[in-house]
């Protein structure tokens, strides 16, 4: 697939927020592929959604979420893991969130396509998925997300 390497921008107070309201009242295991210094884990934490973890290769972002958790006393209850999404399985989780580029969303789709559950949501920032029907957005211009529940998903692609 393509190059994870995507160059890093936190995300605004207001893309957590709006993230987060999208996957507000789940349950169930919550991902961020690419989590960067670990703010939308942290927030996911705090409204309830656990396990909480996040994937991200950078090291130097990796010591930051570390010592973020650490700092907002979560340390040991979210995980942050030095993995490369595209070799992580996707099978437990039942929301997943991504601020990744463009370019990574269609190889990202297949692969999210094939392995998470029909009750899973994903929630995109930035950039909606092109393939895919949004269930709900919230927000405008960059602090826009995309809700996408996989049933849907899937009941569209067939």
């Amino acid at each position: 697939p393509v190059s994870p390497q995507v160059p890093y921008q936190p995300s605004s107070p207001r893309q957590v927020a709006n993230a987060l309201a999208l996957l507000r009242g789940r349950a169930g295991k919550t991902v961020d592929l690419g989590s960067g210094d670990g703010r939308l884990v942290l927030e996911a934490y705090k409204q309830g959604l656990r396990p909480a973890l996040g994937y991200e290769l950078n090291p130097w972002l990796l010591c930051l979420a570390n010592y973020r958790a650490w700092k907002a006393g979560y340390h040991g209850n979210v995980s942050f893991l030095k993995k490369d999404l595209w070799k992580v399985n996707l099978s437990d989780c039942h929301n997943v969130i991504v601020f990744l580029a463009p370019s990574v969303k269609p190889p990202l789709a297949t692969k999210l396509l094939a392995e998470l559950p029909d009750d899973a949501r994903v929630v995109a920032g930035r950039f909606p998925f092109p393939s895919w029907t949004p269930s709900s957005t919230l927000g405008q211009g960059l602090e826009q997300v995309w809700a996408y529940d996989m049933k849907e998903v899937r009941r569209e692609a067939q």
